[in-house]
């Protein structure tokens, strides 16, 4: 069709289950394509993994970001398996990823869908149904530090978290926006009695940026009692901002509220654009699932869902977004959910009902 836009997606399955969800994201993104036919999507598949760090002494090829770098958009399997330590693969693949595209903002919607029964006692999608917004580049993630007189009882050993004010007011800045979008309330996550530099730093900044947010109401507070809030009272959320360490637990556990880890999504993006971002379910690479085909795929759909609304494709989001709620409804599901479906079959299904919307 004349005109159309075509995307260039970088493909990486990764390790385990990854590569068994990842292909199941990629038939909704098709059949959403069609059914819309305002876009064609175009894949590079990189075999990046720990696999390829068992055969060849490292995560990815030493141009990888180079050969990313013009693409539309990166889909992430999982990572992870093993053999190599965790801190290899995360240091070598994901954080470089992260850091040098610039992908600040990390994107993790809670939701709990109709049909999946989450781990709270009589809470409904209604009550458990917000938005985080994790710090994605600098924070307690940075790699600053370091071991002197390894292995001695002697032993020193230093992890420091750096923060700055482009980084904290830019994530910061985006949760305001989003909220300006939503309900006009934000809650920031803090740990400002304890942590008396970094995180009361976090909150000046915090009401510094919210001058700008009259109508934003903004509550701070500690990250101990946000997460026995998010378990007791989730209905009292709808747009969290955190630090990296912090966001990164609190989306972990706002995933399991949504009833299984194989529904949660991450999208690592960069709001300018100027870097293609990255969308991956927020699961791992599951070794002892791999090879089974029992891997649920819906947070990988979900994945490409907002990887297709990062696109501006608003249209077929929206499509692989009403796909993964039928399905949770209606079924099939897979072991994680009740249910004996195979990762493909959960896959076939979503691509069924976008196909119906022709």
């Amino acid at each position: 069709m004349a005109g159309m836009k075509r995307y260039r997606l970088s493909i990486i399955p990764g390790d385990g289950v990854g590569r068994e969800v990842v292909p199941e994201g990629l038939k909704a993104v098709r059949a959403a394509a069609d059914v819309t036919g305002s876009f064609a999507i175009d894949t590079v598949d990189y075999p990046w993994s720990c696999e390829y760090y068992a055969q060849h002494g490292r995560m990815m090829d030493d141009d990888a970001m180079d050969r990313m770098r013009d693409s539309d958009s990166i889909y992430l399997g999982a990572i992870g398996f093993p053999g190599v330590p965790d801190h290899v693969s995360l240091w070598t693949m994901l954080l470089p990823i992260r850091q040098q595209f610039d992908l600040y903002i990390n994107l993790r919607p809670i939701k709990l869908l109709p049909g999946i029964n989450g781990p709270l006692r009589d809470r409904t999608p209604e009550d458990v149904d917000f938005i985080c917004i994790r710090e994605n580049t600098e924070g307690e993630y940075c790699g600053v530090g370091g071991r002197l007189r390894v292995g001695t009882p002697d032993e020193v050993v230093m992890q420091t978290a750096i923060f700055t004010r482009k980084g904290t007011e830019r994530v910061v800045r985006y949760a305001f926006d989003l909220a300006m979008k939503r309900k006009k309330q934000l809650i920031s996550g803090t740990k400002s009695n304890a942590l008396n530099y970094s995180m009361v730093f976090w909150d000046e900044v915090v009401a510094e940026v919210g001058k700008e947010y009259p109508e934003v109401s903004v509550q701070n507070q500690h990250i101990d009692a946000l997460s026995a809030r998010m378990v007791l009272n989730p209905q009292q959320l709808d747009v969290v901002v955190a630090s990296n360490l912090f966001g990164d637990i609190l989306t972990d556990l706002g995933g399991a509220l949504q009833g299984s880890l194989g529904l949660p999504a991450s999208g690592n993006i960069d709001p300018t654009g100027k870097h293609p971002s990255l969308f991956e379910p927020v699961h791992g690479s599951a070794p002892g699932r791999a090879g089974k085909k029992l891997a649920n795929p819906m947070a990988a759909i979900t994945a490409a869902a907002m990887m297709l609304e990062q696109l501006g494709e608003d249209k077929a989001a929206k499509l692989v977004y009403d796909g993964v709620a039928h399905i949770a409804l209606n079924g099939p599901k897979t072991i994680d959910l009740g249910g004996e479906a195979k990762t493909p079959d959960v896959g076939d299904a979503v691509e069924a009902f976008i196909r119906a919307q022709k």
